[in-house]
């Protein structure tokens, strides 16, 4: 019998999920694997753990989450905390896998681990398919990935104008328990990742759990329970409380829940509770994202460069006393303080709060940006290598922003937490 092997990686869900339903209807047995690749919690060439112990731990969550959730469906998850160069060529060999179903990816590292494994197998079948968009590449009006916009809204428009979303794919059917195999493989603990163990702070704004139920509950509470999508463009610069956002985007970060997902379940609010501008602005949030990632596929590793897609040739700093200080949160302003002991503390950061101390880092101090890039990559729960690395690209003048602006943060701290309750919380002090 031939067997299809679903590699998983930022698409940790069951429900539109298309390696995984292309896998199901070619009609072969299905195995899943996860492999968590040892360079992704090794340090990185600023000394930072390339994955810390927030996103590790929602990780683990999440893959706990989906190894239920496959198995309601007969489909068996191998999980290795290995490189899949080492494990995917033997699992091949094993079941005689046929053929590889994968999402497509495109940045360095990502490319890189898939191009080695291939190179290895390659008398088999793979099938990579673009995964993580609003707006599918194939049907985006732009002749070549090089046409894409420079700027945004001309990228926005133009798409809100011309590409439909495509639908969720229908659930998939439970395979005949014939289907299982063997696994004795198990999820990994933080120690074994050689992570630490923590307490969640219970000052964070997202105390939630990894995994596609848990995006599933967070939208029927955000939407349907509280109805807090009517109110989320003018709630979204937030900084204290959990529902001041979606806080969709660790579970979009991984794929634990699609965009298409929740465009659609946007769609179904505004037809039956309410249609705005807050409402439309959780979809506007959705398009930024799918831009960084076209931004990505245009200029590839000049994302990660000193220069930026721009090439600029600034004088950029390497000052370790500025970094702890920036890290620890003892600068000169004390709202780029509470933000960067709350990320610390909790591996979360709000939007606003992510803008400013980008723009203190690169703009006023004048370090090199890809430190704090970087440093962000390690501590975010919601990492995602397109957006995180293209917004440091455009606070650091080196991106997508035709300004080139530089934040007044004691300007943006008087008007986003004019009484002081954000840095109270996270300075525990009570004078300002």
């Amino acid at each position: 019998m031939s067997t299809s092997l679903v590699w998983f990686k930022n698409d940790l869900r069951i429900q539109d999920q298309h390696s995984l339903y292309n896998a199901v209807a070619k009609g072969n047995r299905v195995i899943a694997l996860y492999c968590f690749e040892k360079a992704f919690f090794k340090e990185d060439i600023f000394g930072f753990k390339k994955t810390e112990k927030y996103r590790a731990q929602f990780l683990l969550e999440t893959i706990r989450e989906l190894k239920t959730s496959l198995e309601s469906l007969n489909i068996d998850l191998l999980l290795h905390y290995d490189d899949a160069i080492n494990v995917i060529p033997k699992i091949i060999d094993f079941y005689s896998i046929t053929d590889v179903f994968l999402q497509k990816e495109w940045t360095q590292e990502e490319v890189s681990v898939v191009t080695q494994v291939k190179e290895k197998a390659h008398h088999i079948t793979w099938h990579e398919t673009y995964d993580q968009f609003l707006f599918h590449p194939d049907d985006i009006p732009y002749q070549g990935f090089e046409k894409i916009p420079n700027v945004f809204t001309a990228f926005r428009k133009e798409c809100e104008k011309k590409v439909a979303v495509r639908t969720v794919l229908p659930s998939i059917i439970k395979l005949p328990v014939s289907n299982r195999i063997q696994n004795n493989t198990e999820v990994p603990t933080l120690s074994v990742l050689g992570l630490d163990k923590f307490t969640i702070d219970t000052r964070t704004v997202f105390p939630y759990m990894g995994g596609e139920v848990q995006a599933k509950k967070r939208i029927h509470y955000y939407f349907w329970e509280t109805r807090k999508l009517a109110f989320y463009k003018k709630t979204r610069n937030g900084l204290v409380g959990t529902d001041y956002s979606s806080k969709l985007s660790p579970w979009l970060a991984n794929g634990s829940i699609s965009s298409r997902q929740i465009y659609w379940e946007v769609q179904q609010f505004e037809k039956e509770i309410k249609k705005n501008q807050d409402t439309y602005w959780l979809i506007f949030e959705l398009i930024w994202r799918d831009y960084f990632k076209y931004v990505s596929l245009k200029y590839g590793n000049a994302i990660f460069k000193m220069g930026g897609i721009l090439h600029k040739d600034y004088e950029w700093s390497t000052n370790k006393a500025a970094l702890q200080d920036w890290i620890e949160g003892k600068t000169p302003y004390d709202f780029v303080n509470a933000n960067m002991i709350e990320l610390r503390k909790t591996g979360w950061m709000s939007n606003r709060g992510r803008q400013n101390v980008a723009s203190y880092w690169a703009k006023e101090l004048k370090q090199d940006w890809r430190i704090g890039a970087a440093y962000f990559e390690s501590m975010l729960i919601d990492y995602d290598v397109h957006s995180n690395w293209g917004n440091w690209m455009y606070n650091a003048g080196v991106g997508n922003d035709p300004r080139d602006r530089k934040f007044n943060i004691n300007g943006q701290a008087d008007r986003y937490d004019p009484q002081g309750k954000f840095r109270k919380l996270w300075l525990q002090e009570t004078l300002f």
